[in-house]
């Protein structure tokens, strides 16, 4: 029986949920980016803070990494009476007097603007601050919120994993072609070898099987047949991991990582081979640009 591969999230998303509770309208919207790990950061009335660690613990059984902007609001109900804090009022005109005064600023208090201030203008429906009853509303919104959130960022990271599985099958091929290159080029280049060598030790009376034996040794000290094996070994697990699916982001981090570095080594070998050389640094550096394309998508992987 095949089973369906993990999704694959992007940590970039958005989504917003409205739920009428018994103290209102109750609207939770977050926002997500890529980040190394979960970072929470909530933006809501006074109020809320009572229920942060438990909205905070819910999230993070929902979400794994992404920096998370949570916005928290609540509409109070229709038939709610309307007042405002006296004191905080009296707290953020004297604020207000004072700056003008400070800056000698000919400047009149706008109502509208003020009422909007945190504390100023509240609702008042007879039950008082919020109290622990909201609480199962409020996490069962954030969690359909954060269910929502997440299906957007899978959206998206399914579109993303076609498109780094279409560069990994760019980086087998091209794997695929150097091989072609060397396994043609080796006799070649061990040849040109064992000449420049004779050329330089002429004279020096170093018998010729010497000469032979010391150019096929340095020739095999520059062949790149390692690093195209590790670099192929390297690959299919790549495609084995986007596969498989789930939270791949850091462990393609450190994949792609050791792939530059083989590649990097497999460039150095191959300068100053002529012409086979060439088509190999050529081949070699599409191949590094295949891994940077990869590992930026990757950095927004969950």
């Amino acid at each position: 029986m095949s089973t369906l591969p993990a999704p694959v999230r992007s940590m970039t998303g958005f989504a917003s949920v409205r739920r009428a509770t018994g103290a209102g309208e109750l609207t939770i919207s977050l926002r997500s980016v890529n980040h190394r790990g979960l970072d929470l950061h909530f933006y809501q009335i006074g109020e809320f803070a009572l229920f942060e660690n438990a909205m905070r613990a819910r999230l993070k059984e929902c979400i794994r990494r992404g920096h998370v902007e949570v916005r928290v609001s609540l509409a109070p109900p229709e038939h709610s009476a309307a007042a405002y804090n006296r004191a905080a009022l009296d707290r953020y005109l004297a604020a207000f007097r004072q700056v003008c005064e400070d800056f000698q600023l000919k400047c009149e208090p706008d109502l509208n603007a003020l009422f909007t201030l945190p504390g100023v203008f509240e609702a008042v429906n007879g039950s008082g601050c919020l109290n622990q009853a909201i609480q199962p509303e409020l996490l069962e919104t954030i969690s359909a919120c954060a269910a929502e959130l997440n299906s957007h960022r899978e959206r998206e990271g399914n579109a993303l994993r076609v498109e780094l599985q279409r560069e990994v099958g760019l980086i087998q091929n091209a794997i695929h072609e150097i091989r072609s290159i060397r396994a043609s080029a080796l006799p070649h280049w061990r040849a040109r070898l064992r000449e420049r060598m004779t050329e330089i030790l002429s004279g020096s009376g170093i018998p010729e099987t010497r000469i032979i034996e010391e150019a096929a040794l340095l020739g095999d000290r520059s062949d790149i047949e390692e690093e195209l094996t590790r670099l192929s070994v390297h690959t299919a697990e790549l495609g084995r991991m986007l596969a498989e699916g789930g939270e791949v982001g850091k462990r393609l981090d450190f994949l792609l990582q050791e792939m530059n570095r083989e590649a990097n080594t497999a460039l150095s070998k191959s300068s100053g081979a002529g012409e086979p050389g060439l088509r190999i640094t050529n081949l070699a550096l599409g191949l590094k640009a295949n891994i940077e394309r990869i590992r930026e998508q990757a950095l927004n992987l969950e």
